[in-house]
């Protein structure tokens, strides 16, 4: 026991003593926040700021919409200072190609951002159609289409003999649906925020294996070629060395994530501040999540079961090659694993009771990941989640003593990377 603490011991210091350790730990949750928050901040800016400026509106309609249009773009409603209003041309259907033509070659030499038209298919069907410089501008496209839904809604209704500007005011609603989880014990809070907190479990088990892993593999590699293995199995089994540097670096990973989850509720309860800080207005309330005891153990179990199986298996890969070129080629059925189980990650989210769902979560290389989305996703009966562990741990249990025997063998192999019949015969052998 003191030779495998004194391994554990090693790994982590070794590790966390790093300049680079300390920085991707203390801004991690930078990096981590400015990638979820500010492509939707950017995004639900220039939405607010999008501006529909110098563009022509061709009406071919008679019935006055392309003026109706044009106020709507430059209606001082719309965020921001408002632009100035649109010049329409009012045509008759047979001189509607012409002028488009001409205007699409003043687009052409820069003089006029864009065209807009509406025709009788608008009147009957909506159908309108734009041209422009900017008409891959998600914001301003649709600007223009509330313009145009709007407009031809007032037309109608005036058409009908109905107040426009009343019966707008009744259409204008704004829906909140709150989604509470109901389990056997009564409501269990917010369902969003308990899919956002079982996605970011799978995520942390994800980025652990991916990332330390490797550094497991990496380790064991440069140990090998540099014939430190050597010296340090004179003194310690490969058993030990194994068990030790899976749980060192683990230790390191968790330390990690430990600063980084504190970090995420400090985040949190200072939502309100940064957001306003940052001129966002009205974000959507997310309560914290509601996770049972019973779902919080098995929460932590798949994710020291479903490390342990991966980093075991990493570990056994670094012992079988002996260049970092051959240790990508190997390490590769290892990562497919890996990804597998990831990209089932949207479609379990989206229908967490499918049965695709329910089979990719029985499966040991991809249940750590899918399970835990599932689990706090929506209620899952005790024995299916037991069933799903137990098949982890087994799975778990088979790979440790795999990669220990490779382990035994391959650490002071040098050469040429074994083949399948060779590894079968290190695992007999050892």
């Amino acid at each position: 026991m003191a030779k495998l603490w004194a391994v554990i011991r090693r790994e982590y210091l070794e590790r966390v003593r790093t300049k680079w350790f300390v920085i991707v730990t203390l801004f991690g949750p930078l990096f981590f926040g400015g990638i979820m928050i500010l492509p939707a901040y950017l995004s639900v800016r220039s939405m607010r700021e999008a501006r529909v400026a110098n563009i022509r509106i061709l009406d071919a309609t008679g019935t006055g919409l392309g003026v109706r249009i044009a106020d709507r773009l430059a209606a001082p409603t719309l965020q921001g200072p408002s632009p100035e209003r649109a010049p329409v041309d009012e045509l008759r259907p047979a001189e509607l190609a012409a002028r488009e033509a001409e205007l699409i070659a003043q687009i052409q030499r820069k003089e006029l951002a864009g065209v807009l038209v509406v025709d009788s298919a608008t009147v009957s069907s909506g159908a309108a159609r734009y041209a422009g410089r900017n008409a891959g501008s998600v914001g301003d496209i649709d600007v223009m289409e509330a313009a145009i839904r709007q407009s031809l809604l007032a037309f109608r209704l005036e058409s009908e003999g109905i107040d426009a500007a009343r019966a707008e005011s009744l259409t204008k609603v704004r829906v909140r649906l709150t989604a509470d989880r109901v389990t056997d014990e009564g409501l269990g809070g917010s369902g969003i925020a308990n899919t956002i907190f079982g996605f970011g479990v799978a995520f942390l088990l994800y980025f652990s294996i991916v990332f330390y892993g490797q550094a497991i593999l990496r380790g064991v590699l440069e140990e090998k070629t540099t014939r430190v293995a050597e010296v340090i199995v004179a003194s310690v089994s490969p058993d030990v060395l194994l068990a030790g540097k899976v749980i060192g670096v683990g230790a390191v990973g968790l330390t990690q994530q430990l600063v980084w989850v504190l970090s995420s509720v400090g985040f949190y309860t200072q939502r309100a501040t940064i957001f306003g800080a940052m001129g966002i207005k009205g974000m959507p309330q997310v309560g914290l999540p509601s996770v049972e005891p019973f779902v919080l153990v098995a929460l932590v179990l798949f994710f020291l079961l479903g490390y342990t199986l991966y980093a075991s298996l990493f570990a056994a890969v670094g012992a079988m090659v002996g260049s970092q070129e051959e240790a990508q080629q190997a390490a590769q059925p290892v990562i497919m694993l890996l990804v597998f189980s990831i990209i089932f990650a949207q479609p379990v989210l989206t229908n967490p009771n499918s049965r695709l769902a329910e089979i990719v979560s029985w499966v040991p290389f991809s249940a750590p990941i899918i399970m835990p989305m599932r689990m706090t996703a929506t209620p899952i009966g005790a024995g299916e989640i037991i069933g799903s562990l137990l098949g982890v741990l087994l799975a778990s249990v088979a790979c440790v003593w795999v990669a220990a025997r490779i382990y035994r063998v391959g650490l002071l192999m040098y050469g040429k990377r074994p083949s399948l019949a060779e590894l079968g015969r290190w695992i007999r052998q050892s």
